[in-house]
């Protein structure tokens, strides 16, 4: 089998630390949302890691291969896109799913899909079509996730497992979902590691969290905790990654800390001897990865009653965590609440990056948070983070809050300035709202 190409130990590049990355000493490589990154105006600060050498991977969040919808043509575009740009070597995406189209919502964020049957073949499909338009090879991440899905006719080890059977993808095992899945969902990261081809390996994310309440959340703002560093250890007893890649997404430490981390993950990469290779087995039969050897065989198309089915469980479940619709049978009430809450908190936090000017102009950040838990209750995002951040300047409007004038005028300057037009008056938005019902 054909091996993934080296790439060492690296860090996901964010803007709040790109001169930190320039200056750390060692590193192999870095990864890059795929959708913070514009093709035709790189950062210069990315331009400047390419020119010394440092390979750059795009990693994709919005994709939603796990849908019940196939794969949006322009999201697949852009994705290559940054791809050519950036020179990569392969992109990646995750095993998730994000939105629904019937009705129209947006998660903001990585939810499971089910580990049946009808899920997986669904999956499969929108992954081919996704390797038919990328330029360069794709691997997928297993998620974090709080919940389980009821009615799984699947482990994670035997979904993984099928999963490259039958299109060839690599893999991208975060060890930190490994653990979360281990809190949140009773589920053993040797035996997945055991299950899986981990021929397919193309690289591995490290990651920090925190627990509160029983329940595991992957934050990515957090130190990575030794736990998830003996996972690191119990994967690189197995095989050698190719690549480890720490994630930080927020409240970003010092740059010695920083270093610090990249030490300890390079510590456990590199102990002890070589991984043994493992022989197939019949629970762990060999498979074709793509690039390797002959595709796997032509499948027959996905019944559009199959996608029907995977559908409308997605939008039951997507529902009541954005919209509070009633959970559906059979899910934990309890995590689907934790999940919604998570889902809101999260939609108040992009938001409030994206727009800074919308807590300094409601009197700051827990006026703002209040004010966007507030509306997020009553309103799903339909149309991403940006459009978000509007619609919520223009229902604070409607209702002629803020109820400072001076604060008013100046969320009526920021909308109009962003939109070119004048906010609609209530009545407008009443009838919206029973056109959007009657529907």
């Amino acid at each position: 089998m054909k091996p993934m190409a080296h790439l060492g130990v690296g860090i996901g590049w964010r803007p709040e630390i790109a001169d930190a990355v320039e200056r750390l000493t060692g590193l192999d490589w870095v990864e890059v949302v795929a959708e913070n990154v514009c093709p035709g105006h790189l950062p210069e600060s990315l331009l400047r890691l390419r020119e010394r050498g440092t390979r750059v991977v795009p990693h994709g969040v919005s994709l939603g291969l796990g849908g019940a919808d196939r794969p949006d043509p322009g999201k697949l575009a852009a994705l290559g896109e940054r791809a050519v740009a950036l020179g990569a070597p392969l992109v990646t995406e995750h095993i998730a799913f994000v939105r629904t189209s019937s009705p129209v919502l947006e998660a903001g964020h990585l939810l499971p899909v089910p580990r049946t049957r009808d899920a997986l073949d669904v999956l499969c499909e929108n992954i081919r079509i996704a390797q038919d338009a990328l330029p360069v090879p794709l691997a997928l991440e297993n998620i974090a996730a709080l919940f389980s899905w009821p009615g799984e006719e699947l482990t994670e080890g035997q979904f993984l497992t099928e999963l490259v059977e039958r299109t060839g993808v690599r893999l991208l095992i975060d060890v930190a979902n490994l653990h979360t899945n281990r809190v949140n969902r009773g589920e053993d990261p040797a035996a997945v590691l055991d299950a899986i081809p981990l021929e397919a390996l193309a690289y591995v994310h490290v990651a920090g969290g925190i627990e509160r309440g029983g329940v595991w959340h992957d934050t990515h703002a957090h130190p990575v905790p030794p736990v998830v560093l003996d996972l690191l250890a119990e994967l690189r007893s197995r095989v050698d990654p190719p690549g480890v890649l720490l994630e930080r997404d927020d409240d970003f430490p010092a740059e010695a800390e920083l270093a610090g981390e990249l030490a300890a993950i390079r510590a456990v990469v590199t102990a002890g001897p070589p991984a043994p290779e493992r022989p197939p087995t019949p629970e762990r039969p060999a498979v074709a990865v793509a690039g390797s050897g002959p595709a796997p065989a032509e499948p027959r198309p996905v019944e559009e009653s199959t996608r029907t089915g995977v559908a409308l469980g997605q939008a039951a479940l997507l529902s009541a965590l954005v919209a509070g619709t009633p959970v559906p049978e059979g899910f934990d009430r309890r995590r689907i609440r934790v999940q919604a809450r998570a889902l809101a908190a999260k939609r108040a936090d992009v938001v409030a990056r994206l727009a800074p000017e919308l807590p300094a102009i409601l009197g700051g950040p827990d006026p703002y948070r209040e004010a966007f838990l507030s509306y997020a209750k009553g309103r799903p995002m339909t149309a991403g983070y940006r459009r978000d951040a509007l619609d919520f300047a223009e229902d604070l409007l409607i209702r002629d809050l803020p109820a400072d004038p001076v604060a008013r005028r100046r969320l009526t300057s920021w909308w109009r300035d962003r939109t070119g037009a004048r906010p609609p008056r209530r009545i407008v938005r009443w009838a919206r709202s029973l056109a959007g019902r009657a529907a």
